[in-house]
C-alpha cells in the first residue's frame, strides 16, 4: 500500500493546521482511504471507486481528468500554490467531521469531492502511526541521500580523473604538434634545397645545351668556310698551272732555258695546298672529341636531375 502525508490549512480557519494522510492500493482511481488529524483528535474515512465515478459524472468531467485533479489536490499537496482549498467542519455531537476539497478558478471554485469522516477512538495510535510513517520516510530519504552523496563523490572523482587525463591529452597534443611542425620544417627545407639544386642543374643543362649548339653551329660554319676555301684554292691552282703551261716554251726551249738558267721553280704553292688539304682531317678529329665530351656531360646532368 502506498501512502502520502501532507499538511493543510482549512479555509475557515487558516491558523489551524491539520495533517492529511491518503493511502491506496494500486492506483488512486480504484479508491483511497483518508486519515485527518490535528494532533489531538483524528478522523478516518474511505472513498470507493464508484464514488469517484459518480463525482466525475456529477461534474460532467472526464474520469481520468478528475483522477488527475484528485492526485494534485490530495497527493501532490498543491495547496500552497493556491490552486486548491480544504474545508474541515467538526461535529462533536455525532463524532463526525465533514471534509471537502475544491479547485480554485479565476471566477470562483468548484467542489471536487466531500465525505464524512468518523472519529477515531484512540487518536494516539493514529498519531503514532503517522509519526512512524514520517520516520520511515525520513529513513528512506536519508538512505537515498547517502546513495546520492556516494554517487556524487564517485562522479566527482571521475570528473577529476577525466580532467587530469584531458590535461595530459592536451599536453601530448601540443608536444605532438610541435614535433610534427619541426619535422615539417626540416622536410620543407630539404625539399627547398633539393628544388634549388635541381633548378641549378636544369639551368646548367640549358646553358650547356646552348653552348653545345653554338659550338656545333660554329664548327659547321668553319667546315663550310674551309670547304669553300679549298674549292677556291683548287680552282686557282688549276688556272695557275694552265697559265704556266701556256707560258712555258717547248721542250727543247725548256731544256735550253733550264740549262742556261740558275733559278729553280719554287714548290711553296704545292706545300701550302698540301697543308690546307691536311687541316680538315685534324679539325674533324677535334670536333669528334668535343662532341664526345659534350654528350658525356649531358648524360651526367640528366642522371642528376632524375
Amino acid at each position: 500500500m502506498e501512502k502520502t502525508l501532507i499538511r493543510i490549512h482549512p479555509v475557515s480557519d487558516p491558523e489551524a493546521e491539520y495533517f492529511l494522510q491518503v493511502s491506496w492500493e494500486k492506483d488512486i482511481s480504484s479508491g483511497f482511504g483518508i486519515i485527518l488529524t490535528d494532533g489531538e483528535y483524528a478522523w478516518t474515512g474511505t472513498v470507493s471507486e464508484a464514488e469517484i465515478s459518480r463525482e466525475a459524472a456529477d461534474m460532467e468531467m472526464n474520469r481520468e481528468k478528475y483522477v488527475e485533479e484528485l492526485k494534485k489536490a490530495l497527493i501532490f499537496g498543491e495547496e500552497s500554490a493556491g490552486k486548491y482549498n480544504f474545508t474541515v467542519s467538526v461535529d462533536e455531537e455525532n463524532a463526525q467531521c465533514h471534509f471537502s476539497y475544491e479547485r480554485n478558478l479565476k471566477d470562483g471554485s468548484f467542489r471536487l469531492g466531500s465525505l464524512k469522516l468518523q472519529k477515531v477512538s484512540h487518536p494516539a495510535d493514529v498519531v503514532k502511526e503517522l509519526i512512524g510513517y514520517c520516520l520511515d520516510c525520513l529513513g528512506g530519504l536519508q538512505v537515498k541521500n547517502e546513495h546520492l552523496q556516494k554517487e556524487n563523490e564517485r562522479l566527482f572523482c571521475d570528473l577529476s580523473d577525466v580532467e587530469k587525463r584531458l590535461e595530459k591529452c592536451v599536453e601530448a597534443k601540443e608536444e605532438l604538434e610541435a614535433d610534427l611542425y619541426n619535422r615539417f620544417v626540416l622536410v620543407l627545407n630539404e625539399k627547398k634545397t633539393k628544388i634549388r639544386n635541381l633548378q641549378k642543374l636544369l639551368n646548367e643543362a640549358k646553358e650547356l645545351a646552348v653552348d653545345t649548339q653554338c659550338t656545333r653551329d660554329s664548327i659547321a660554319t668553319t667546315q663550310m668556310a674551309t670547304e669553300k676555301e679549298d674549292d677556291y684554292d683548287g680552282s686557282t691552282e688549276e688556272e695557275s698551272e694552265n697559265l704556266i703551261q701556256s707560258s712555258l716554251p717547248s721542250a727543247p726551249e725548256r731544256r735550253d732555258s733550264l740549262l742556261g738558267s740558275p733559278d729553280v721553280i719554287s714548290t711553296a704553292p704545292r706545300r701550302k695546298r698540301r697543308q690546307r688539304t691536311m687541316n680538315p682531317a685534324g679539325t674533324e678529329a677535334k670536333i669528334a672529341t668535343y662532341e664526345t665530351e659534350m654528350l658525356a656531360k649531358e648524360k651526367k646532368v640528366g642522371s642528376a636531375i632524375v
